[in-house]
């Protein structure tokens, strides 16, 4: 069933009438509305040998084509199931296909799916004011919404150089860390430690020093009246989850708040319960000046944002300085909170704490690993022989999705919701798979 439509035609003003198909009585692509219906369907090579003749190869070769998912599951365009143990890099925090997450979306896109930033929706406000509680933010507390973890890092850079001071002596320099990785947009790369990402964009923004990991005496003698901020992973990820050593982040905010330098935390992987809490930093009794946030956080859902803590800092950015087309959109927002109430009504985070543990405890008596680091269900775990990348592949073959963020170290950030007969099968199934990558080498 159709309805018609009045029109003014490009050009000479006269109306047109054309029909729009009424999506909520009859869908456009008939009864089983599917992507598949403009996709086609074509096995994993064939798939494989379209994507390198059309997209970018910034990625190099994806590893599987996937086409479908239920809970932690995931099944490729060859009809091969996988148990996922990274999450889309720890994005997926209700695994794949949520009911409740997935059905609130369609609710929401069938009622208003975006507005731009000259409009807000309801979605929009209570996802902040949700944030901020679980942020424990004091009054005068803010939230800006963005697409992505690197879009709210490069807010937060912004947000730095507001924090220039009004004195003789201005607030230039930006600390970070040696392997830190907050992003790839200008800004945040600026701020990512990594030669191989910085060196073929430069000159990248200045004004960014990075000094050693996790060594407080060299923060302080790098924290002066010319830092205008500290940005800090709780846990540094793609560095092969490192933990900052107790005290850090305590004796960070003692130092950023002597010389009025912002204490921002990139909590784009370790927060929404990655950690089994909803904030890795929250043990550490400090409060700090912001915390960017991404990944788990839309359940999928592309969504990112910047928390600013007290009105100070919340009014660093004024009307007009920053901004997104899509940040906070009602399906975004829509998609985050119900990321978050499905977090909280299905006591999720207990289950990260203890399977979170479990896991541990399992990696560190297996032969062969030397270490296991992390908190929650972000685990890093190191071998004694450099072959991370062929246990990737081996563990692909064996059915389980794997990453290697170095060359003998492996990463699991899972979706939050796995079992431990999932877990264990995994455990079970890993001393063959290492052995197999060593026999691949």
């Amino acid at each position: 069933m159709n309805e018609t439509v009045d029109v003014s035609p490009a050009g000479d003003g006269g109306p047109a009438r054309f029909a729009v198909p009424d999506h909520a009585l009859a869908p456009i692509a008939g009864p089983d509305a599917k992507a598949s219906v403009m996709t086609g369907a074509g096995s994993g090579s064939e798939w494989l040998s379209r994507y390198s003749s059309s997209l970018m190869g910034v990625f190099g070769t994806p590893q599987r084509v996937l086409v479908r998912g239920a809970g932690c599951l995931v099944w490729d365009a060859d009809g091969k199931e996988y148990l996922d143990l990274l999450g889309g890099i720890a994005v997926n925090a209700l695994g794949h296909a949520h009911p409740f997450v997935t059905s609130v979306i369609a609710s929401q896109l069938a009622t208003l799916g975006h507005v731009s930033n000259f409009f807000t929706s309801p979605t929009q406000v209570a996802l902040a004011e949700k944030l901020l509680e679980l942020a424990h933010a004091p009054a005068g507390s803010k939230v800006f919404f963005s697409n992505s973890g690197t879009e709210a890092n490069e807010a937060a850079f912004k947000l730095a150089r507001r924090n220039a001071g009004d004195g003789p002596v201005k607030r230039t320099k930006i600390i970070a860390l040696e392997g830190a990785f907050h992003g790839r947009t200008m800004g945040a790369l600026a701020l990512t430690a990594k030669e191989a990402y910085r060196a073929p964009f430069e000159p990248l923004p200045g004004g960014v020093v990075h000094i050693p990991f996790g060594d407080i005496a060299a923060l302080e003698a790098a924290v002066d009246e010319t830092v205008a901020a500290v940005f800090l992973e709780p846990i540094q990820g793609e560095a092969g989850v490192r933990p900052l050593p107790p005290g850090y982040l305590k004796a960070a905010r003692e130092l950023t708040a002597r010389v009025g330098a912002l204490l921002i935390l990139d909590e784009v992987q370790t927060g929404i319960g990655r950690t089994g809490k909803w904030l890795a930093s929250e043990d550490a009794g400090i409060v700090p000046d912001a915390v960017t946030l991404a990944k788990g956080l839309g359940g999928g859902f592309p969504i990112g944002a910047l928390i600013t803590f007290g009105g100070q800092t919340s009014s660093l950015l004024s009307a007009g300085q920053h901004g997104t087309t899509f940040g906070g959109n009602p399906v975004a927002t829509a998609a985050a909170l119900a990321t978050l109430h499905a977090l909280e009504s299905q006591n999720v985070l207990a289950n990260v704490t203890a399977l979170g543990e479990h896991l541990r405890s399992a990696l560190a008596a297996i032969p062969g690993v030397t270490e296991v680091r992390g908190e929650g269900l972000l685990i890093g775990f190191d071998l004694d022989a450099d072959v991370a990348p062929a246990v990737v592949q081996a563990g692909l073959d064996a059915g389980f999705i794997l990453n290697s963020p170095g060359p003998h170290t492996i990463r699991l950030a899972p979706p939050l919701i796995l079992t431990t007969a999932q877990a264990d099968t995994f455990l079970a199934a890993f001393p063959a798979i290492f052995q197999a990558a060593k026999d691949a080498q």
